[in-house]
């Protein structure tokens, strides 16, 4: 099975670059499933439902997120009612939405699960490990694929919770900080990682916000209300082939490329 998995989609541009490349990507890498992290996809921060609407149309099978899902208040009106749109799994108890599905947008199901991380991140999120244990073993025999996105800030708290999970679940990839990293690997027990899958968004900005604004911030110490870029945009991914029999990642391949 040939999963893609598309970074952090950031404003108009990001949704641009989907919308124009997706088709062709799942065509050429004869693509199954795409799992995208969509949570500033709406303005740079946030999700409406319009957006969702675009992106699900575009192609994306489900939807994770991270600190920014809440961003728009809209949100709440929607999130119950669609279980492809994932916000973090380690919220408190009660928290609108949920954090894992069973997806099966072929013959096989996967789950997919959003987990947060708790180094530097601005919420009291619950104990990952402990989180992502619960789901694993609650998941049915039928469920041997699993995918989680780990929306985190510290290289070494992902790492940490690929290798801690390393042959439980199929793929482990990192969001939050839309820098894509080179350290794609296969773990030895069969999980397919990667640190970040870095961004899909502007090209020419600071992690998708106008350069200008966060110079400004960075030297002056002083609040700057920050805009998304525009312009060309770039897009991060990873394609990922999984044994749908073992659920172990066999192939893994890094995919980047920026508009002229």
């Amino acid at each position: 099975m040939q999963i893609l998995l598309i970074g952090d989609i950031v404003g108009k541009t990001g949704r641009r670059m989907v919308t124009t490349h997706l088709p062709r990507l799942v065509v050429e890498h004869a693509i199954d499933m795409v799992i995208a992290n969509g949570e500033n996809a709406a303005g740079g921060n946030g999700l409406t439902h319009e957006v969702m609407d675009e992106l699900f149309a575009a192609g994306i099978d489900v939807m994770t997120s991270g600190n920014h899902i809440f961003d728009k208040k809209e949100i709440f009106e929607f999130i119950d009612d669609v279980p492809n749109l994932l916000r973090p799994l380690n919220l408190p108890a009660g928290t609108p939405g949920r954090g894992y599905v069973i997806a099966s947008p072929g013959s096989v199901p996967v789950a997919v699960v959003n987990i947060s991380g708790r180094a530097f991140m601005p919420f009291q999120y619950g104990d990952p490990f402990e989180a992502l244990d619960i789901v694993l073993d609650s998941l049915p025999p039928e469920v041997s694929i699993v995918v989680v996105d780990f929306h985190a800030e510290t290289t070494s708290e992902k790492a940490a919770l690929a290798w801690c999970f390393d042959g439980r679940v199929s793929v482990m990839v990192g969001t939050h900080t839309h820098v894509q990293t080179s350290d794609e690997r296969i773990l030895p027990q069969g999980t397919a990682f990667i640190t970040d899958l870095g961004m899909t968004g502007p090209r020419d900005s600071v992690i998708g916000v106008k350069t200008d604004l966060v110079i400004q911030k960075l030297r002056r110490q002083v609040p700057v209300r920050f805009d998304t870029a525009q312009g060309p945009g770039q897009f991060g991914a990873l394609k990922v082939a999984v044994d749908p029999k073992t659920g172990q990642a066999q192939q893994i391949q890094r995919l980047f490329f920026r508009e002229p």
